[in-house]
């Protein structure tokens, strides 16, 4: 059972304290897709204009990546520019967005019996809605991504996603805007009402917080001391999630805490280069080692009785 993916491929100018880079492969489907092949094979849809280099095509099928779906428009590829502050990279400001072929994107689901795993990544959620109610029968997992512009112009429609998906993913700014609270758990409350099953609130360099079933799960970053780009973190995060989770039958606490640590790795990965460069360089052991370093950090055993009646007597 493969992994489909729908969302943007995109050339990035990006500036962070660390340097610049001019029209490097990007998009939420991109880093997602890179990420998540690495546990599960992975498939995309997306608009791409006549301008994407054959380069970049190839390097997608280089790894195993499916990309039937990636589409020709007439035209030139989503482009997007952003800053990185030097104090808080956390912080960026968007430069230039320009659409382009995204446009006229309407992705068609051809086969759509086999799929069984899906992610929609950042996009118009009538677009997200669209994709919804072309499959048949409905994927054992989907997971869906937003972003604040969709939040302030599309909230209707995100409404109405959130009950037909499993796992939402949001940064802690969007969560807020969204659910109309004004911390992360009242928020996770707020938005788990709406429908989905599990709702990720992704906080950068402080981790996640993982809600499910009424559990919730501290999920730390791994640790990098020179991040060079926070560009596509959140969607490789997403990819190591959906990449794990997709190669089971349904969502359990423990794997939904496993798959929100490969996620934190994959995450860690990304934050190490400019574009994709880490991501497709990493081992199968290179990610062991680190899941393992994250399991080492929180793991702490329960108290035993003698040290309840102790504490409490």
């Amino acid at each position: 059972m493969s992994l489909l993916v729908i969302g943007t491929v995109a050339y990035d100018s990006v500036q962070t304290p660390s340097g610049n880079v001019k029209e490097s492969l990007g998009g939420s489907a991109t880093y997602f897709s890179f990420s998540s092949n690495h546990f599960k094979t992975t498939k995309l849809i997306a608009a791409i204009g006549e301008d994407f280099k054959k380069e970049d095509k190839d390097l997608f099928e280089k790894y195993g990546i499916g990309i039937k779906g990636l589409e020709t428009y007439p035209g030139k590829t989503f482009r997007w520019s952003g800053y990185y502050h030097s104090d808080n990279l956390n912080k960026r400001d968007t430069l230039t967005t320009d659409l382009n072929v995204l446009a006229d994107f309407n992705p068609k689901i051809k086969n759509s019996k086999s799929i069984k795993n899906l992610f929609l990544a950042n996009i118009d959620p009538e677009l997200q809605i669209k994709v919804l109610e072309q499959i048949n029968p409905r994927p054992k997992l989907i997971g869906i991504d937003s972003m604040d512009f969709w939040i302030n112009s599309k909230e209707a429609y995100l409404e109405k996603l959130f009950s037909m998906v499993d796992i939402l993913f949001l940064d802690e700014n969007e969560a807020k805007m969204m659910s109309k609270q004004s911390n992360i758990f009242s928020s996770a409350e707020t938005l788990l009402k709406k429908g989905t099953k599990v709702v990720i609130i992704k906080r950068g360099e402080y981790g996640s917080i993982v809600f499910y079933n009424n559990s919730i799960f501290y999920c730390p970053a791994y640790p990098i001391k020179n991040p060079i780009d926070p560009t596509g973190a959140g969607d490789s995060f997403a990819g190591g999630v959906m990449g794990y989770l997709s190669n089971y039958n349904d969502i359990t606490h423990d794997n939904i805490r496993k798959a929100s640590i490969f996620g934190s790795v994959m995450g860690s990965f990304a934050v190490e280069s400019f574009s994709i460069n880490q991501l497709e360089n990493i081992t199968k052991k290179e990610i062991v080692n680190r899941f393992n370093f994250l399991y080492d950090a929180i793991c702490f055993s329960k108290l035993n009785d003698q040290e309840t009646t102790k504490l409490l007597y």
